[in-house]
């Protein structure tokens, strides 16, 4: 109880002195509180972790990890001693309640997942949401992160990207999915495992023609550390080649379609409708309903239609 009051006095004494000011108030009751650090983490090669990341996680009171056993391996390996809590999707919710409770009495504690930036396609946004919400002080210790990375040397243009996660499992979902995106300009980047890789390429290039450029980023930072890149029927024929180049975790990038002129977009989008409906109807129907869709006239989407099948005759 004489430690509650001490530091009450110390603290109203504080809020007296600067009460003329609400921010240095906001302040110095903030700095009673612990902060939840969000740590990058290594997504291969150990070597990456920053110098603040290491002493971060020495220094927190708990570290939230989304597995326990893979992180020990990371914290054994820089003598990390700070005792470790999971923190993965199915019980984040239940943990806001004991976080807040820690870091309203002051420990900073510290959240990591398997690798790489937390929150990104892993677990943590529940509870740090949740925390912000609560006014939280949240700091992020930034780092490795395999779609930045793969990003950095793909030769993909890069100024505007969006990132799409993991595409689904199943594979009419996942071509439903791809057709919803085809006519997307920016550089797409998705997440994708060992045994779906090669039926997600194939689905990217049914969808976005043979000649879309992709490039996979597989295993990056490790010691069989990939790259890919070409159209898609080439990277499609090399997956099926080699077994090797399906093994591991990927980051799957896609060309945008370029954006030279309204006119050359209209044209794109003519296509992907006209590819679609063809798929569903005889020829003439796919030509009359495209025509009519779109407001171009029946015989230039006739040719149009033509040119398609003949293609993929080829």
């Amino acid at each position: 109880m004489l430690d509650f009051l001490n530091k009450f006095s110390e603290v109203y004494r504080v809020t007296e002195r600067d009460s003329k000011d609400p921010n240095k108030v906001a302040t110095s009751v903030q700095s009673e509180m612990g902060k939840l650090y969000v740590v990058a983490t290594p997504i291969g090669n150990l070597d990456d972790i920053s110098p603040r990341a290491v002493q971060t996680l020495k220094d927190v009171s708990c570290i939230l990890a989304e597995d326990t056993r893979h992180s020990k391996r990371l914290t054994a390996h820089f003598c990390i001693n700070t005792r470790l809590r999971s923190c993965h999707e199915h019980n984040e919710e239940s943990l806001i309640d004991w976080v807040a409770e820690q870091l309203s009495s002051g420990q900073d504690l510290a959240l990591i997942s398997d690798a790489g930036t937390p929150l990104i396609s892993d677990p943590g946004f529940v509870l740090v949401r949740a925390l912000r919400e609560k006014q939280f002080d949240i700091r992020a210790v930034p780092g490795p992160s395999s779609i930045i990375a793969a990003l950095s040397i793909a030769g993909l243009p890069t100024d505007r990207f969006v990132f799409e996660g993991f595409l689904p499992a199943k594979k009419t979902a996942r071509e439903s999915y791809l057709a919803h995106v085809k006519s997307e300009s920016r550089t797409l980047v998705f997440l994708e495992s060992s045994h779906r890789i090669l039926s997600s390429v194939a689905s990217l290039r049914d969808v976005f023609g043979d000649q879309r450029r992709v490039v996979i980023a597989r295993e990056l930072t490790k010691r069989f550390e990939t790259v890919l890149d070409g159209a898609a029927y080439q990277l499609v024929s090399i997956l099926e080649a080699d077994d090797n180049q399906t093994k591991g975790e990927f980051v799957v990038m896609v060309e945008g379609v370029p954006k030279s002129s309204d006119a050359n977009a209209l044209e794109f989008e003519l296509k992907s409708l006209l590819e679609e409906l063809m798929k569903e109807l005889p020829l003439k129907k796919a030509v009359a309903l495209a025509s009519r869709i779109s407001g171009a006239r029946k015989n230039e989407v006739y040719s149009m239609a033509l040119e398609l099948k003949d293609r993929e005759g080829a």
